[in-house]
């Protein structure tokens, strides 16, 4: 394996976030304390507690969640497929470098990226909202893992998309409804038994509920099931990535 090939991409990856400051950063990070000071400061100090947590501090895990996904998937949908777009993909396929290394350097710049923008929204949940993490240790690894993993899922998509309306389709119409139906706002205790059931069905669920447990000791659904879930996602978007390098889906054409 060829570190220097990693790095290369990393660091150019990484350069590009300085460029795009204020789409990649900024924007994300100022989005999301319009709704700390509208859910949490405002409407939260007037609502009840849930789950022995106020409001306010209850929204903080899927706000972080919210983001962390968009971003994730942008990230590494949009790195990959400018290469495609300008025709640049096909040095990088053709010069000694793994497909291994290819998607080290791509997923873990977004992945980073990603993680720092997490941390930045909490950081500034901080100044709307008190909130306690009972597990950081836990906290953080849900927060990489996660960021890992949709950064995988955007590279996929990255390589799928042959037009820019169709890296936003995805996030747009599919990530961002089922983040705000997978319990950012509430606890799925708090629907009706069958409609419990049905949420069950939606993934980020577990996102959601693993990554509040980390925050206040409480979860909607089991933190084991939660982890496995994300692992199996995890594998099936690698398994995926070797099938597309493997074949050339997309790559070639």
């Amino acid at each position: 394996m060829s570190y220097y090939s990693i790095r290369a991409i990393y660091l150019f990856e990484m350069s590009r976030t300085g460029r795009t400051l204020m789409q990649s950063i900024v924007s994300p990070v100022l989005s999301t304390s319009l709704y700390f000071v509208v859910f949490g400061s405002a409407i939260g100090s007037r609502m009840v507690e849930i789950d022995g947590v106020s409001y306010g501090a209850f929204i903080i895990p899927g706000l972080t969640m919210l983001s962390l996904l968009n971003q994730s998937i942008s990230n590494a949908s949009f790195g990959i497929y400018m290469p495609k777009f300008s025709g640049t993909i096909y040095e990088l396929l053709s010069a000694p470098v793994s497909y291994v290394e290819i998607l080290m350097g791509y997923v873990g710049a977004a992945a980073t990226k990603s993680t720092v923008l997490g941390i930045l929204i909490l950081l500034t949940a901080r100044l709307f909202v008190d909130y306690e993490i009972a597990h950081p240790f836990w906290m953080v690894g849900f927060l990489v893992l996660t960021a890992v993993t949709f950064s995988l899922f955007g590279f996929i998509l990255g390589i799928w998309a042959d037009g820019f309306e169709k890296l936003q389709v995805v996030p747009m119409m599919i990530v961002t409804p089922l983040t705000f139906l997978g319990g950012s706002f509430y606890s799925i205790d708090m629907l009706p038994p069958f409609w419990q059931k049905v949420t069950l069905a939606n993934p980020v669920v577990y996102l959601i509920s693993a990554f509040r447990w980390s925050f206040y000791g409480v979860a909607d659904v089991s933190v084991t099931l939660s982890a496995g879930m994300i692992l199996v996602f995890l594998a099936a978007c690698l398994l995926l990535v070797r099938w597309i390098f493997k074949t050339g889906y997309r790559l070639r054409d």
